[in-house]
Order: structure tokens, then sequence, then C-alpha cells
């Protein structure tokens, strides 16, 4: 790492990890949004939910496209789209009286903008910039950011729609993302490869040979499965944990300060899988990681519904959260480099918004049908059993440039 690469490595970090505070606290908190649309609009539980889950879903599929971009011609463009693309979708929500243009606010407008200026986008940026010792602990300090901003923006949301309504709530939102765009500005990649610096594995490669290369690879696909897993269980907890909380007679505070407790746990999960990512073999932080969860899950389903509770349920959550995106995002690394890092990792955070998109979909669809969420959480300790057990098989070893080039 040069000198000069050096001195900004920081900066770096500690805007990318602002970024992510802000686009990843908006996203994380819109589960406190479903009761007070539901009330004004009336569309119903399983129609906000659907908005949901294809924000979910969105958010993951946008995140190779950006990537690709971002890989080719750096992330300052993309990170301005997209805060414009978030604030845009904050504010239409407000009009939404009907469901098609929910599907479009929340969407489709606000997760594409989320996943303008989310893990892809701020860890393949950084990534060309840190040394390859140091990716681990960068992942995990930007995707840190993350979690703070649940921390951060969902008691923040609770008080705003408490003491303004909904709709206030949301243009402070609108708001909030537009921030992002000088901020942005630190953000950026080097174009070329500076002088006497090594040659990455795959630097000769296409976009299209790297694909090729990382379809056939076993290692890869684990990923993805984990990570589909990863994806589910979040997105069913950020969307419908405030109805859990709900249906369990206790105040919707509760629910803000358990995502809350979940975004600060995470900040130290984070930290932790990060700096673990250089000291021992990810796959096993990954399988640790998930286990817990299903252990969590369990526990949770035998013991008494209260406010502490649900605080503990969300700590010991809280501290896997996000906390996958550091391991998962190293590995991808590790495999095959960080040329077209954006673009790989965006790839696996697709697999996971469409296990997100099952989780906040089939979440309201248990709901409606039962009254409660217990398949869901029956479904997801299973998921998370076999989450951890699909990551087993995960080798750790980089694919050298010339076996790159050779298999193409």
């Amino acid at each position: 790492m040069t000198s000069q690469t050096r001195q900004s490595a920081w900066p770096l970090l500690f805007a990318a990890s602002a970024i992510l505070l802000i686009t990843m606290g908006i996203r994380q908190s819109l589960g406190l949004f479903i009761a007070p649309i539901n009330q004004a609009t009336g569309l119903g539980i399983v129609a906000i939910s659907f908005a949901m889950a294809v924000g979910q879903f969105v958010w993951g599929a946008i995140q190779p496209v950006f990537g690709a971009i971002a890989d080719r011609h750096g992330p300052g463009g993309v990170l301005i789209v997209g805060a414009v693309l978030l604030a845009a979708g904050c504010a239409l929500t407000t009009l939404a009286t009907h469901s098609w243009l929910l599907i479009l606010s929340v969407g489709v407008l606000s997760a594409a903008g989320a996943g303008a200026g989310s893990f892809s986008i701020l860890i393949g940026a950084t990534a060309h910039q840190i040394a390859p010792e140091r990716r681990s602990f960068a992942s995990g300090f930007i995707n840190a950011g993350g979690s703070l901003g649940q921390f951060v923006f969902a008691p923040l949301n609770q008080l705003l729609i408490s003491a303004s309504g909904w709709v206030i709530a949301l243009y402070a939102m609108a708001a909030a993302a537009l921030a992002t765009i000088p901020i942005g500005r630190f953000v950026t990649a080097p174009a070329t490869r500076p002088a006497g610096a090594p040659v990455p594995a795959g630097a000769g490669l296409s976009l299209r040979g790297q694909l090729a290369i990382a379809s056939r690879d076993r290692s890869y696909w684990c990923l993805h499965a984990g990570f589909f897993t990863c994806g589910f269980h979040i997105a069913f907890l950020v969307t419908h944990l405030p109805g859990e909380v709900g249906l369990c007679d206790l105040p919707a505070s509760v629910a803000a300060s358990s995502l809350s407790i979940i975004g600060l746990a995470n900040v130290g999960g984070s930290l932790a899988a990060g700096w673990l990512g250089n000291r021992m073999r990810m796959k096993w932080i990954l399988f640790w990681m998930y286990l817990s969860r299903a252990v969590a899950i369990a526990v949770y389903l035998m013991a008494p519904k209260t406010a502490l509770t649900f605080y503990l349920f969300a700590f010991v959550l809280g501290a896997t959260w996000l906390a996958t995106v550091p391991p998962t995002a190293g590995l991808v690394a590790k495999l095959f480099g960080v040329r077209y890092l954006a673009t790989l990792f965006g790839l696996t955070l697709l697999s996971h918004q469409i296990g997100g998109f099952f989780g906040a979909w089939l979440g309201g669809i248990a709901l409606y049908r039962f009254g409660d969420y217990g398949w869901m959480w029956y479904a997801d300790m299973a998921l998370a059993l076999g989450a951890a057990v699909i990551n087993l098989p995960i080798r750790e070893l980089p694919v050298a440039a010339s076996t790159l080039a050779a298999r193409t």
C-alpha cells in the first residue's frame, strides 16, 4: 500500500461507513412504518408486506448492476444516483394510497437507492485502496456503520412517527438520504492500477470471463446458499418484528428498542468479524454465526414473551445480524481478487435478497393465514441450521491469476 493510499484510508473508511449508516438505517427501520401506513391507507398487511418483499429483492438485484458500473467507472456517480432514488422513494411513499404506488416507492425506488449506497459498492470501492491484510477489518468497519445506522434510525423514526406522524418521518428520511451526496465525494476508487503495484488475481480477465469462472466454483455457490438464509432471516425480522411485538401485547417502543439493540450489538459483531477474519478461517466464522441464530430462535420460542425477552433476543441476534458480510465479502475477495469484487459480492447479495423477499412476503402471509408467525420461526430456525452446514465445504484458497486465465 502506497503512502498516499495509507493516508487516505481512514477518511475513505469513515465516509463509506457514514453512507452505509444512513442507507441501512433508513432501510432497516421501514418495518416501523407498516402499521401507520396500514392504518392511514387501509391497504392491508399482505399488500404492504409484498411491497416490502419486492424492496428486499430489488435491493439485492440492483447491487451487482451498480457494482459492475462502479467496477468500470468508479462509485461516485452510482452513489449520487442512489441518494436521489432513495430520497424520491421515501417522499413518494407518503402519497401511496394504492398498492402499485407503494410497490414503486418502497419496492423499487427506495430499495434501488439504498442498494446503490450499500455493501457491494462501498466495500468494493475500499478494497481497491486497502492492503489485502486490512480488507477484512475494513469490511467489518464499514459494516459496523450500517449496524450503527439501525441503532440510530430505529428509535429516531419511532420518535418522529409518535411526535409528528409517519409522513413527516419519511420526509426526514428523504433529507437524510440526500445528505449522503457530499459524503460520497470521499469514496473514490482508482480507475487504474498504480505504477509498481502487484498485479491482482484475475486482473487480465474480462468481467464475463470472471463470472464464468465464479459460476463453476462450488465454494462461491455455498456462499450464495448461506447468504440466502441470512437474507430470509434478516428481512423477516426487520419487517415483522414490530408485528410480533404487537401480538405479544407489548408497546411499539419495544419493537423500536429491539431493532436499535440489534444494530448496536452488531457494531461489535461486525468489528469482531472483521478482526477474526485475519486470524481464523472465515467459513468457521460463518458456521458459528448461523448456528447461533438457530439456537437463539429456539430459546426465544420457549421463553416468556416479555420486553426483557425481546431485548435479550435482539442482543444475541444482533451479534451476528449483518456480521456475516465481512467474512462473506472476504471469502469472495480471497477466491477471486478485488478487480470485480463489487460485482461478484453484489451477486451474493442478490441471493441474500431473494431470501429476503421470501422472508418479508411469507411473514405477511403467515400472519394473515394463521394469525401469528409460528411457522415462520420454525422455517427460520431450519434454514439457519442448513446455512451453518452448507458453509463447511468452502475452500479458502485463492484462485491464482494463471489458473483463472487458463480456465477461460
